[in-house]
């Protein structure tokens, strides 16, 4: 099978994607039949590698410390739009029997890329545009969650430049404390554990540069864990422990900084709750059997699950939590990858 493989791209987690991109295509190598052709559009040189062939050698990429800063934010997504709508990168990726998306974050996990390739018939990995867009959008996506019956916790939106402090945001920050983070992002980028109005300007600065919303929500204080959801199966619940106040970016790429267990050390009953929260949560944003998701919970204080996002392209470097999950599946990294590929051409 012909695939392309999408990584990089223009967001704050192309880092991520970078390495996510080389790891999906060593594996696609490793199980055989397809070629491969590794593409970074927001690159000066978007083929990064191809076609490669089984026995082909991929070369990896590191992640930075910090997120990308916007000025390279928005240097690559000028190329990033320019090559996926003309010229030599459409053309390959019209020409694929499929394309498997490595991005993360941006117009890669916003559904901006699921349109274009929707527009042009492609099979790609993953949920379609508008499961994507609906993920994308914390806000709106716990408001989807809650009309549900899924548990959520109360928060509040806030455009800062536009007035003063909204009154549902200084409720919030007064009954603290809470954690402020971009409406829409991911990797955990620009969060911030916040206690008091004076300590909410420093997000609101920062959320106001990258022009969205800041999402307020208290923080919850209990264990954090994850649940992945491939097609219809759900994966074992993996345990997020934390060594730092919040999971943010550095937390999560700094060594020490965090330890995934999996599967979870909870009785059998508080993780099938969880999973069928995911499965819920899933479906509920529009995820269909031919795609996947990976859904993050935080306790509050009595113990009880809340929903707070669901990812519609989690990380998947071979160290990511969706491979952690995948192997308490007893699933390989490779069978995990195949698994992808073969829902979105099925």
């Amino acid at each position: 099978m012909r695939v392309v493989i999408l990584c990089g791209g223009e967001s704050s987690e192309r880092d991520v994607s970078l390495a996510s991109g080389p790891s999906v295509a060593r594996a696609l190598l490793e199980r055989g039949g397809h070629e491969v052709v590794l593409v970074d559009p927001s690159a000066e040189v978007p083929v990064l590698a191809g076609p490669l062939r089984p026995g082909d050698a991929v070369d990896g990429f590191s992640v930075a410390k910090e997120p990308p800063s916007l000025s390279e934010q928005q240097q690559w997504r000028r190329r990033m739009y320019a090559a996926l709508t003309g010229g030599p990168v459409l053309d390959l990726l019209c020409e694929a029997e499929a394309v498997f998306l490595a991005l993360h974050g941006g117009w890669g996990e916003d559904g901006h890329v699921q349109a274009l390739l929707e527009m042009a018939g492609v099979p790609f990995t993953g949920a379609g545009s508008a499961a994507c867009a609906a993920a994308w959008h914390k806000g709106r996506a716990q408001a989807v969650l809650g009309a549900v019956g899924l548990p959520v916790v109360e928060r509040a939106l806030w455009r800062p430049g536009d007035g003063d402090v909204p009154e549902d945001v200084a409720r919030l920050v007064a009954a603290g404390p809470v954690v402020a983070k971009p409406v829409a992002d991911g990797s955990s980028v620009s969060v911030y554990r916040v206690d008091s109005l004076s300590q909410l300007d420093r997000a609101a600065v920062e959320v106001r540069s990258r022009g969205v919303e800041l999402l307020v929500e208290p923080f919850l204080p209990g264990r954090e864990f994850t649940v992945a959801v491939v097609g219809d199966q759900v994966l074992p619940v993996v345990e997020i422990e934390l060594t730092t106040p919040v999971w943010d970016y550095a937390a999560k790429y700094q060594p020490g900084a965090v330890s995934e267990v999996c599967p979870a050390r909870v009785p059998a009953a508080f993780a099938s709750r969880m999973q069928e929260l995911a499965l819920h949560a899933h479906r509920a944003l529009g995820f269909d059997g031919d795609s996947y998701s990976r859904t993050d919970f935080r306790c509050d204080t009595g113990g009880e699950p809340m929903c707070l996002e669901v990812n519609a392209l989690p990380g998947l470097t071979a160290t990511s939590l969706l491979p952690l999950a995948a192997a308490g599946a007893g699933w390989t990294y490779p069978d995990l990858i195949q698994r992808i590929l073969d829902l979105a051409t099925r």
